[in-house]
């Protein structure tokens, strides 16, 4: 009886031992794999940290670039402005990028993938603000370049247009004198003055605005034969001694000590010279004259009395 009895204690003893064993290697098993599973999520929450910081800074610098990609996108479409040019499309793509990067940087998330997917935006919104810049940068270079070509032609063409005035009056001054030396009369005009005038009595050197010609002049130490009752003639021709537009010219030919010359005259006077006088003429012009050179001169019947050429500008 007491031997059966120690059989059943010892027997429930070892139970005992094997349920307290099989409880402490189930704890340990499941404090094993806690430790390795808090492990392993305190290094995941590291990493995430630092792939947060790493993109953040990205973000940033990303940001920072577009920044300066703006200030070049204004100093070169103001650029574009001055030379002309026409940047209106990268205006409109820039603004859309613009209102993208605003939205973009009003985002702050620590979430990664959110974050991974802004710095992919802002990537692509860098890439193409580059190309827009490029793009509007080799187009103010090729204004420049053409507007610099222009310049230069259009200094060569002002040259030769100085050139060519320059030949015109010294063709005007040329026909000027060879009528002074041919066609003078035994007595000549001083203080030969030639004047222009516009509607308001200013004088003008403008062809378009020219409306009335005066010429005034002296006539001193006129010969006797040549005093008395005379008709005086206001001849107006261009550089080429084509005679101005008239309502009724007059043809007359004149018999100056060289030899007959027939003149045009625009304008007649009788006038009863003396030994001196101071005489003027006003002519109001039948059609507006064109720019150029031209030469006004007067005539009695004997010859020339004086001549002056001028130049009415456009």
């Amino acid at each position: 009886m007491e031997n059966a009895q120690n059989q059943n204690q010892n027997q429930g003893l070892r139970i005992y031992a094997i349920v307290v064993t099989a409880l402490l290697l189930l704890t340990a098993i499941f404090g094993f794999t806690y430790w390795k599973k808090s492990g392993g999520y305190l290094l995941e929450t590291r990493e995430q940290g630092i792939m947060l910081d790493s993109l953040a800074t990205e973000k940033a610098r990303l940001e920072g670039s577009l920044d300066s990609l703006q200030t070049s996108f204004v100093d070169l479409r103001t650029e574009n402005e001055n030379l002309e040019g026409k940047a209106t499309a990268a205006t409109e793509l820039i603004a859309e990028k613009d209102a993208l990067i605003r939205k973009i940087r009003a985002q702050s998330s620590r979430d990664l993938k959110e974050l991974r997917a802004q710095v992919e935006s802002l990537k692509i919104a860098k890439t193409e603000y580059e190309t827009i810049v490029a793009v509007l940068r080799a187009e103010n270079e090729q204004l420049i370049a053409e507007n610099d070509a222009l310049k230069t032609e259009n200094a060569g063409l002002k040259g030769n247009n100085d050139e060519l005035s320059a030949q015109v009056s010294n063709l005007a001054k040329k026909l000027e004198d060879q009528v002074r030396r041919t066609q003078s009369a035994a007595f000549k005009a001083t203080s030969f003055r030639v004047e222009v005038e516009r509607r308001n009595d200013k004088l003008t050197a403008r062809a378009k605005k020219a409306r009335e010609l005066m010429v005034s002049f002296d006539l001193a130490d006129v010969p006797e034969p040549f005093q008395g009752a005379q008709k005086l003639y206001l001849s107006i021709t261009d550089e080429n001694g084509k005679p101005i537009a008239a309502q009724n010219p007059t043809k007359v030919t004149i018999h100056a000590p060289s030899g007959d010359i027939p003149v045009i005259a625009q304008q007649t006077r009788m006038v009863n010279l003396e030994t001196t006088q101071r005489l003027s003429f006003t002519y109001k012009m039948e059609e507006k004259l064109s720019a150029g050179n031209y030469v006004v001169a007067i005539y009695c019947d004997k010859g020339l009395l004086g001549v002056s050429s001028l130049r009415l500008a456009k």
